[in-house]
């Protein structure tokens, strides 16, 4: 027998709250630096990873692969890149 997709088990609710696997609200942070992922709240920010964060932190979405792939085909006027150092 037929039975419609919403009578089953993956019946949608009536409320219009966005899904959220983790809930903003009951975060508790050990440690407060962990609170801001922004590349300027990193310690040893550099001048050409500063450059390049404000270039692509205004973009969003879609936009951001393409901005992202003009900045790797241009050519690297930046410091030395430090190939061994780890952050």
């Amino acid at each position: 027998m037929y039975s419609s997709p919403a009578a089953g088990k993956g019946a949608r609710s009536k409320s219009n709250t966005p899904f959220q696997r983790v809930k903003s609200d009951q975060i508790v942070f050990t440690d407060e630096r962990l609170k801001d992922m922004s590349y300027d709240a990193k310690s040893g920010a550099g001048d050409w990873g500063a450059k390049a964060s404000a270039d692509l932190i205004v973009t969003r979405g879609k936009g951001f692969t393409k901005e992202k792939n003009k900045k790797k085909r241009g050519s690297y006027r930046g410091g030395e890149i430090d190939v061994y150092g780890s952050q």
